[in-house]
């Protein structure tokens, strides 16, 4: 009798956290972002919904890189939604997928150090394709206006003071894609 009520209390907590999973999977299948088909229609689908159809679509046409792509963003956006447990927001997917661009980047960079251009041709692909789902990244005219309001705001004149402008900048120019080592050049410059 002991030993079955001992199994029940480590059971529990698993149902549990199995319960809370799904209702985040539900909530975050809720959330809306604007597609255009290729007729032009403006359809509001979640990025997961968006990822799936996509998938699918690329399993058809035998696109055996979109494919590996789409599942990469997939599973990224599941286990950051796993690690929080609860529904990743809008902003949130986006830090993510703008995150395994910076990695790709940062892999171009290194496979042709290495005298690698075949694996970095192939990873400059898998950015073109993700990049296909983050928002229009801002105009250097948008950045420098940002940054300007930035300084203005914290009153800075001084490298000391880069964290507080870019910060600020950076809110600024939220919902937008921006490339946090070309904002923060920028930054520098405008305080030398």
């Amino acid at each position: 009798m002991k030993r079955a009520a001992e199994l029940h209390l480590h059971v529990r907590p698993c149902v549990q956290m199995e319960a809370k999973r799904h209702a985040a999977n539900r909530a975050f299948s809720k959330m809306r972002f604007p597609v255009i088909l290729n007729r032009g229609e403006h359809v509001n689908m979640s990025l997961t919904d968006r990822i799936q159809k996509e998938l699918t679509a690329a399993m058809k046409e035998k696109d055996e890189l979109r494919l590996s792509v789409l599942r990469m963003m997939k599973s990224a956006l599941k286990n950051k939604e796993i690690e929080k447990m609860r529904p990743l927001e809008d902003l949130e997917a986006l830090q993510i997928l703008q995150t395994l661009v910076k990695q790709r980047r940062e892999s171009v960079e290194q496979f042709t150090k290495g005298g690698r251009d075949d694996l970095a041709a192939k990873e400059a692909q898998e950015i073109k394709i993700i990049e296909g789902y983050l928002p229009a990244a801002p105009t250097d005219a948008e950045i420098s206006r940002a940054i300007e309001e930035a300084v203005a705001d914290t009153e800075a004149d001084s490298l000391k003071q880069m964290g507080a402008v870019i910060k600020a900048a950076r809110a600024r120019l939220e919902g937008k894609t921006v490339d946090g080592k070309v904002l923060s050049d920028k930054v520098r410059e405008r305080l030398s």
